[in-house]
């Protein structure tokens, strides 16, 4: 009941602050035709930094959407791969996993960039910079994970050998992050909430900040992409799709305490000052800005730099890629 309540008196704050602007906004659905699927599914990870996805229900049933499942995934690779076997239709992702399934033949269609940098690497005394991680001990997800790529990323664009330069520890329990908290491991690239949560903790210091530092600053951290085939078929509802999560970017920046309280009472996340926080340092406001191309450019060259990827940019962006919507969604809720 206390659940339901909250979702309404969130979509009648919606309505008052920003009206026909957020819910209805200037377009007609009848010149789009009607939704080909009223059925979506999203991936839910544990990243609140993908907050747009989890307040955009409300937007998504003001677009047409009746069915919206929230299916859990593992962001990174297995996120992309989920999307690439249907068994979801759309994730919000780092685009470097997206890429390496696209440069594999994965059916996946990335479309819009929403927002800039969310990962932030922590050390122990004495490491200052990326350099200074050679032959230390840095914990990640996986090797396939997000936080593995782009660390390997970074350590080939100073001039290290992520191979062999840096010594890798995963684990699945105890997490990467506690291996740091317990200092059995020497540094620690994390998304949120775990940046917040060590900073609440004292633990370490943050060396790089991807939201921040350039040239990481410069590109989207988190892309939204889907199965091709359900954007193939489903011109309409992808375009409702996108514009629900583009307006509720916009929720982020406009409505961050309403937004956190939103997505702790949904129960994607435990801690509202946490997702407040978030909310409040990633520059979600910057999708207008950025060119998303540019985005899967620059990422290429940087997996084909390390190893991860055989395919060129161009052809990542043939591929993989449609811009079509995001920019007419760009005109549309010029703002």
């Amino acid at each position: 009941m206390q659940t339901n309540q909250n979702r309404r008196r969130f979509l009648a704050t919606l309505t008052a602050a920003g009206g026909a602007g957020l819910i209805g906004g200037p377009h007609s659905s009848a010149q789009e035709g009607r939704l080909e699927t009223t059925t979506v599914r999203i991936a839910k990870g544990p990243s609140i930094c993908v907050a747009p996805t989890y307040v955009a229900d409300e937007l998504l049933r003001a677009e047409g959407f009746t069915d919206i499942r929230y299916v859990e995934t593992v962001p990174g690779t297995p996120s992309a791969l989920a999307t690439a076997h249907g068994e979801i239709d759309f994730t919000t992702n780092f685009s470097p996993p997206l890429i390496v399934a696209i440069d594999d033949g994965e059916p996946i269609t990335i479309m819009v960039g929403l927002h800039v940098g969310c990962f932030e690497l922590f050390a122990r005394e004495g490491i200052r910079s990326m350099l200074d991680l050679k032959g230390k001990t840095v914990g990640v997800q996986g090797l396939g994970s997000s936080q593995y790529m782009f660390l390997s990323g970074m350590a080939a664009y100073v001039g290290l050998n992520p191979a062999k330069d840096i010594r890798w520890v995963t684990s699945a329990s105890p997490k990467p992050m506690e291996l740091f908290a317990d200092g059995k491991i020497d540094a620690f690239l994390g998304f949120p909430p775990e940046p917040q949560e060590l900073r609440a903790r004292k633990i370490g210091h943050m060396i790089f900040n991807s939201a921040i530092d350039r040239p990481w600053s410069q590109y989207f951290c988190c892309m939204l992409a889907g199965h091709r085939d359900y954007v193939r078929k489903n011109p309409v509802a992808t375009k409702r799709f996108l514009r629900a999560i583009i307006k509720a970017s916009d929720l982020c920046v406009t409505q961050p305490e309403r937004v956190a309280r939103r997505i702790v009472d949904a129960g994607f996340t435990p801690r509202y000052e946490y997702a407040l926080q978030t909310l409040k340092e990633i520059p979600y406001a910057k999708w207008r800005e950025y060119d998303p191309e540019d985005t899967i450019r620059f990422y290429s060259l940087r997996l084909r730099e390390s190893g991860f990827i055989r395919g060129t940019p161009n052809k990542i962006i043939a591929d993989g890629t449609d811009w079509r919507l995001f920019n007419e969604l760009k005109r549309e809720l010029r703002g």
